[in-house]
């Protein structure tokens, strides 16, 4: 990528992320359907299809990394705002559960579930906020599911199982 000059760097820095084409490349280097994806950084993922539909379980079902890349995306931007408002985030965990669309092809993902577990000095309301924001105005993979007709469920626990809740 380009260099910004040092007096505009935010500006430029963002502005890139509009600008610019991203380029992905995928192999297939594993059986029939075992794929690995790379990206422009030299960054790989392995994905695969199930052993029932032929697949040898060489990497992770395409779907699933859908949701992994939601949870990445909104992890990013929670922890980022939560940084912003000087919370100390010590842990932060998700569990994301998805339902896809029965009968149909393609069978798209009708039903998300996270669950934002977070650790550390942080108030509630503060991480509830953050993770609001994340999902409905940040997180562009959250809106690339939405308009799909899915339908995104949350939740935030602070310092789950601790006294100090």
């Amino acid at each position: 990528m380009p260099e910004c000059p040092s007096a505009s760097g935010g500006l430029c820095i963002n502005l890139q992320k509009y600008l610019f084409m991203v380029r992905i490349e995928i192999s297939r280097v594993e059986g029939d359907f075992g794929f690995e994806a790379k990206d422009a950084y030299g960054h790989t993922a392995r994905m695969d299809s199930s052993p029932e539909t032929g697949g040898q379980d060489f990497g992770i079902r395409p779907m699933q990394m859908l949701l992994m890349g939601l949870g990445g995306c909104s992890g990013i931007d929670i922890v980022s705002i939560l940084k912003k408002q000087r919370q100390t985030v010590e842990d932060f965990r998700m569990i994301i559960d998805g339902d896809r669309e029965k009968g149909k092809d393609p069978t798209l993902w009708e039903k998300v579930h996270l669950i934002f577990e977070l650790k550390g000095t942080i108030d509630p309301e503060k991480a509830r906020k953050a993770c609001e924001l994340s999902m409905d105005k940040y997180c562009s993979v959250a809106a690339t599911l939405r308009k799909a007709h899915c339908h995104i469920s949350w939740e935030v626990k602070v310092n789950p199982n601790s006294t100090n809740k």
